[in-house]
């Protein structure tokens, strides 16, 4: 059990963040239900350029970690005037290095998306829609490490506010440009990249207005960071960073496995994976609230409060994924049914559909003991732990028993269950161990 005082404390930190990713739910099941109009082969494409772009972002979304973590920790030695500076560095060096890799990929998205799948018709859509979505990857990295900012000052219904407000953003334009609404061309899914494009900047600035407004005794955006921030920023977001891009590459080869079974079970699990990014949303909150917790009791040098942390969170978000699975598990069509509506495909994707709700429980331990190792600084071990598990267990094995033994897609994401058991296991080990108290963050 979870005691009322500590309880609070984790819910404060991650309601806001929840509501947020209610937001992203809404958002996440409404695009690829306006996309499942247009057919499962712009479905298909847009799940597979949407992890591509989701490679070109992952380079700057694990700056997060890295200010998430350097700000709790100030915040719990009582630096509150300086705490702001790591995100000062992040948002430097995002925007020096997003603009010449913008241009890069733009550049090479046909050869790129012609590289993770053959079919001509999927690359059309693919290409139209990667080229809208790369122009925000600035964004997306931006909006990231404010995220990991908000949520070190415990001021996360700053976040919960822009969520709202960049999502109903994308369900409109999206609407509008997908469709051709209200006098604007029908853009197909170039007018659905676009749209998350948009939203995307348009939460970026929100950010900034909140952020400049309300935060500014924490020193955002008084000056330039300090060199030796700087640098420990990158430090410690450079292997989480490189932990997300390993991540990302290995989703946009898993569609490159499953694309070699079919063109169906391609369709089948883009749907599977929003769904369950969606379920797992607010394990993610809870991990990011672990985050917190552990690099401030860090900075009180309370090692016995920080280890305790990431159990209670990882308790409460396993009941919370919980009430989540029961739909998976009893009415997979019809949820399936929202986004495929071809039968063949929603039969594909039934049994998966189910393993996924059972996967998503052991997960939400798996994503809290994770956030919880990188609030402490501990990124490198993490990335280490991320990149041996997907790629050196996982992926050989969805492909070995996928287009080699032919045995579809059901047993790919049995075996993507069990390798996140495993990895679950591995970390918690890790946390038992407490070797991530020992690290120092200036």
């Amino acid at each position: 059990m979870v005691s009322r005082e500590r309880s609070s404390q984790i819910f404060h930190i991650a309601l806001p963040i929840i509501g947020g990713m209610i937001s992203q739910n809404i958002l996440n099941l409404v695009d690829a239900a306006m996309v499942g109009q247009l057919g499962s082969t712009p479905l298909a494409a847009v799940g597979i350029a949407s992890f591509v772009n989701f490679v070109a972002a992952a380079l700057f979304m694990g700056m997060a970690s890295g200010v998430q973590a350097m700000v709790a920790r100030r915040i719990g030695e009582g630096r509150e005037s300086e705490a702001a500076n790591p995100l000062n560095g992040a948002l430097v060096a995002i925007f020096v290095a997003a603009i010449p890799l913008t241009l890069l990929l733009t550049y090479f998205s046909q050869p790129i998306m012609s590289f993770v799948n053959d079919d001509p018709n999927v690359v059309e859509h693919g290409v139209a829609y990667l080229d809208a979505r790369l122009i925000g990857i600035m964004a997306v990295g931006m909006n990231f490490s404010f995220r990991g900012y908000l949520s070190a000052i415990k001021m996360t219904q700053f976040y919960f506010k822009t969520l709202i407000v960049m999502h109903s953003m994308n369900i409109l334009l999206n609407y509008v440009l997908i469709f051709g609404h209200w006098g604007f061309p029908e853009m197909g899914t170039a007018g659905a990249g676009l749209g998350t494009t948009l939203s995307m900047f348009g939460g970026t600035l929100l950010y900034f207005f909140l952020t400049i407004r309300y935060t500014k005794r924490y020193g955002f955006g008084l000056h330039l960071p300090q060199k030796e921030t700087f640098y420990q920023v990158l430090k410690i977001s450079i292997p989480s960073s490189l932990q997300q891009l390993f991540f990302a590459l290995g989703f946009t080869t898993l569609f490159w496995i499953v694309g070699k079974i079919g063109t169906e079970e391609l369709a089948a699990a883009n749907v599977l994976t929003t769904l369950t990014l969606v379920a797992i949303l607010p394990s993610i909150a809870f991990g990011m609230s672990s985050a917190t917790l552990v690099g401030q009791a860090l900075g009180r040098k309370d090692v016995d409060d920080a280890y305790q942390w990431a159990w209670d969170t990882s308790k409460i978000a396993a009941v919370a994924v919980s009430l989540i699975s029961i739909p998976m598990l009893l009415i997979p069509d019809l949820l399936l049914g929202i986004f495929l509506h071809e039968q063949q495909v929603i039969d594909i994707a039934r049994i998966p559909l189910q393993l996924v709700g059972i996967a998503i429980i052991i997960d939400a331990v798996n994503l809290v003991l994770m956030s919880s190792l990188q609030g402490a600084g501990a990124t490198k071990i993490t990335m280490v732990v991320g990149v041996v598990c997907q790629w050196f267990v996982f992926l050989p094995l969805a492909w070995f028993i996928g287009p080699y033994m032919g045995m579809g897609l059901t047993a790919i994401w049995l075996i993507q269950g069990l390798y996140r058991l495993f990895q679950t296991f591995w970390f918690a080990q890790l946390w038992y161990k407490k070797d991530w108290a020992h690290i120092k963050l200036s």
